[in-house]
């Protein structure tokens, strides 16, 4: 009797297939940018998707200083933290914080959507975000990708 012709496979560190990935930000939603490269670190795009593996691409976000917040978004969406000590909740807008530093705003949100655990945090180290065109993993050759080709 034949077995199975088609078996499950799943990935693990050794078996995954890693690229570098360059994503324009330039007149981008913020939300929408978000999810598509949280995708793409996870690597949900990929046929051989595991969930408990890494085996998502690096992702080099460039122009990031150039993304859109529909709506009021740009007065009325607050970040919260907090300093640890009493009566230490403190607060910024989004305006406020694109001020600081543009690259924080993507980096929030997609760390927002990558899961919660130790995976996420390693995740979350596979982005790169730049404020202008220039980026430092040039040797990499990163491919350049087209958001608005993805689902």
């Amino acid at each position: 009797m034949n077995t199975l012709s088609y078996k499950t496979v799943s990935a693990n560190k050794n078996t995954v297939n890693k690229e570098w990935v360059v994503v324009d930000a330039d007149g981008q939603t913020l939300g929408r940018l978000a999810s598509k490269v949280a995708k793409l670190i996870r690597g949900k795009y990929k046929p051989n998707y595991t969930p408990h593996v890494d085996c998502g691409d690096n992702v080099v976000v460039i122009n990031a200083e150039k993304i859109n917040l529909t709506g009021k978004k740009w007065d009325a969406k607050t970040y919260i933290r907090h300093t640890g000590f009493p009566g230490g909740q403190r607060t910024l807008s989004a305006s406020e914080m694109y001020k600081k530093d543009p690259t924080r705003l993507v980096e929030k949100a997609v760390k927002g959507m990558l899961p919660k655990t130790k995976l996420g945090a390693d995740l979350f180290r596979n982005l790169y975000v730049y404020s202008g065109t220039d980026h430092l993993q040039t040797a990499q050759n990163p491919k350049s990708i087209n958001l608005n080709d993805l689902m």
